[in-house]
Order: C-alpha cells, then structure tokens, then sequence
C-alpha cells in the first residue's frame, strides 16, 4: 500500500510565535502514524519558487494523512501557526509501482 505525505513550504516571520505549533506538532503526527522525512536541513531551490523551510511528513497512506489534516487537534494547530507564518502544504499519495 503507497503511503501518503504531507510536503511542506514555509516562510516564518515570528519565530517565537511559530514556537507553540512546532511543538505540539509531533504528537498530532504520532496520533495519526506520522513521521518526519525532511524537517528543515540544507536544500537548494533549483527550480521554481522556495520558502525557507521545507517539511515531508510520512504517513502509513493517504487517508492517515487527510485524517491528521482533518483532525481537530491539528485545525486547532493551523490557528497558531498563521499568524506567524506564510505556508505551502500538499497532502499527497506516495507511488508504489514498478521502478526504472
């Protein structure tokens, strides 16, 4: 069964008001099977538009995914973040096909 990811794009003008929903992240992921792949780190924008911080979020399938997105601990959680922060987020089916 293809997993499902969360791919995220963030620009954050209040760090410390980004605090409180980087924190209760984790345990909204857990609930749901989640588990960072990419949290920050070096990248480079190669193509295209970026934001300074980029998140992958692997979840056990698509519908776990939605459900986190869906859930009301993590709408709570969007609240805390907008104020502080410009965002990008895909919700996406991972591939689980034959490869090259």
């Amino acid at each position: 069964m293809a997993k499902g990811y969360w791919i995220a794009r963030v620009d954050v003008h209040n760090d410390e008001g980004y605090k409180p929903y980087a924190l209760a992240n984790p345990g909204i992921f857990q609930k749901f099977g989640g588990r960072f792949i990419v949290r920050g780190g070096k990248f480079t924008g190669a193509e295209g538009e970026s934001r300074s911080r980029n998140v992958v979020i692997e979840f056990p399938d698509y519908e776990a995914a939605m459900a986190c997105y869906r859930s009301p601990e993590y709408q709570a959680n969007i609240k805390v973040r907008q104020p502080h922060s410009i965002a990008d987020l895909v919700i996406i089916e991972g591939y689980d096909g034959p490869q090259p």
